[in-house]
């Protein structure tokens, strides 16, 4: 497996760059694309099917081949993987349930490969990210590898899309299926986030949506937690502060807590939407923002990971939850760049709504808040 990453702000800059990546004779197979909603996702794709060349894509709420943060940009990483190490799939949601779907997803890499992994790309603002990670287990399994992420949309909450050859537009789910057997899988999902403040209950909650917590407005309680007074038209705002501030960590038995934070509030019900499922009856933690040590925590995890699973990598993707960017800052520039340092290997990433990843002490979940990395290599 070879891999090259290139970036650009206009089609022509795409052009340009892929032109000169592939000039000394590499012939990319498969490209994974992260771009802005501003940009034109056919003109980009339209480029690569002359090529011949497989696509993953999704749109995104910042994108980054290294520590520089695209603006409005596109970000892609081509690889010369064989066709017979991996399988693309694209399913539109339709009238759907995600879990359905991904359960499907699930049989579709049992039916390819005997020992199938997962990269994921999801429409990102209604979807409860939480179902895709257990449709696929359903299928497959608790020990299954799933990472990815929701997609974004320059924080416009507006409309997300992911899309792959000939589907620009889709909002359903778009993976590559890895076989386990040939290509190493491996990564990792950090967040940092501390809790703080007294455990409190999901009082009334269905799927990803929160309508109480200690029986009260779940909006309410947030105003009241983070001690604002601002105008409730101006809840968007109220949102993106409790996002990348404040997002509560459901408390777990025998496993770490998980974190959510919500993308939406609804002014008439006084209800949180989160990226992921919020279970009636979760015992819940406020959290507090990591402070810079939290980059050399995320780097030892993954010297952790390069010591033990896999020390040479050929690829990595980072998905990276858009509410960290808000709370880290400038910092999550040193973030990416001192994680590329780690294998020294071609990367490519996005700020997303939601994250897909194993976490340090357990499996395979899904998270908000998160840095989570995959890292790829073929296997000898």
């Amino acid at each position: 497996m070879k891999a090259k990453t290139i970036k650009g702000n206009s089609i022509k800059e795409i052009e340009s760059a892929f032109n000169n990546a592939i000039s000394d004779g590499f012939k990319p197979t498969l490209a994974v694309i992260f771009l802005s909603v501003a940009q034109d996702r056919e003109a980009i794709c339209g480029l690569l099917e002359k090529h011949e060349i497989d696509i993953l894509g999704s749109t995104t709420a910042g994108e980054f081949i290294d520590g520089e943060i695209g603006e409005e940009s596109v970000a892609m990483m081509l690889l010369d993987i064989s066709h017979d190490h991996y399988k693309l799939v694209h399913l539109e949601t339709g009238s759907s349930q995600t879990i359905a779907l991904a359960k499907s997803i699930g049989n579709q890499g049992l039916e390819t490969f005997s020992n199938p992994a997962f990269i994921i790309a999801s429409g990102g603002i209604s979807t409860d990210g939480e179902m895709i990670v257990r449709g696929i287990e359903e299928a497959i399994g608790p020990k299954v590898t799933i990472f990815g992420g929701l997609a974004g949309d320059d924080f416009k909450m507006s409309g997300t899309y992911v899309f792959t050859n000939g589907h620009y537009s889709i909002n359903g789910l778009v993976v590559i299926i890895l076989d386990e057997d040939k290509i190493n899988v491996k990564g990792l999902a950090s967040s940092g986030w501390e809790p703080v403040g007294t455990v409190r209950t999901i009082t009334k909650s269905e799927g990803n949506v929160v309508y109480t917590i200690d029986d009260q407005p779940a909006l309410d309680v947030i105003v009241k937690y983070m001690g604002i007074n601002k105008n409730l038209d101006e809840w968007k705002d109220v949102i993106m502060n409790v996002g990348s501030e404040f997002p509560m960590q459901i408390q777990r038995e025998n496993a770490e807590p998980v974190i959510r934070a919500p993308l939406f509030a609804n002014k008439e019900d006084r209800s949180l939407v989160c990226a992921g499922s919020v279970p009636q009856g979760s015992k819940v933690r406020f959290s507090l923002p990591p402070d810079d040590s939290i980059i050399d925590k995320v780097v030892d995890e993954c010297e952790t990971v390069k010591d033990n699973e896999l020390n040479e990598a050929e690829a990595m993707i980072m998905f990276s939850c858009k509410a960290r960017h808000l709370s880290l800052g400038p910092m999550v520039s040193e973030e990416i760049d001192r994680v590329k340092n780690v294998w020294n290997a071609p990367m490519i990433g996005f700020f997303s709504y939601g994250e897909m990843g194993k976490a340090t002490k357990g499996k395979h979940e899904f998270h908000n808040n998160t840095c989570s990395l995959v890292v790829l290599s073929e296997k000898k």
